[in-house]
Order: C-alpha cells, then sequence, then structure tokens
C-alpha cells in the first residue's frame, strides 16, 4: 500500500524532535496496517479519518484517507483548531 504525505503533515513531523518523529513514524505504520483504524468523520470531512494517539500525555489527532491502493495523510497536530484547519485545507486543496 503506497503512502502519500500532504504538505501540512510534513511541515508538522519536520519541524519536530526526533523522538516524536519516529512515534509518528509508528503511528502511520500501525494506520497502513489497519486503515479502518481511524474514526470516519460525517458531513463536510465525511471521507475523511481520523486516529488519535498520545505521546508524553499529549493527545494527538493524524487525519488521512485511504483512496485506492494508497493512504494520504493529510494533518497531523492537537485538539485545538484541529478539525477548523483541516477543512480549510481540505477546501482549498478540491
Amino acid at each position: 500500500m503506497d503512502t502519500l504525505y500532504k504538505p501540512p503533515f510534513r511541515k508538522f513531523v519536520k519541524k519536530q524532535s526526533r523522538a516524536f518523529q519516529l512515534a509518528i513514524e509508528d503511528e502511520v505504520e500501525v494506520v497502513r496496517n489497519i486503515p479502518d483504524m481511524g474514526e470516519a468523520k460525517k458531513g463536510d470531512l465525511a471521507r475523511v479519518r481520523v486516529h488519535k494517539f498520545k505521546f508524553q500525555r499529549q493527545e494527538y489527532l493524524m487525519a488521512y484517507k485511504e483512496e485506492g491502493n494508497s493512504i494520504i495523510f493529510y494533518m497531523i497536530g492537537t485538539h485545538e483548531n484541529f478539525y477548523r484547519e483541516l477543512r480549510q485545507y481540505l477546501r482549498e486543496v478540491e
């Protein structure tokens, strides 16, 4: 299964510490193995799934979409303004 990363995802990961980057890599691998793991969203985010995980007692959300034989990772971040920024990004892209 192919893995594609959108610019907001790559930009967030690049700014993080190496330990957190490795944790994100592990979570990406988990999602690749079980794509239905994340919570399916409704409304204007209906096509997106969100996987939640914790790193150093902070919860992070990872938005992705399964498309054919690939998984596209859109965004990662804390809950604060996450869905607002995700909606805005998806409107800009489409």
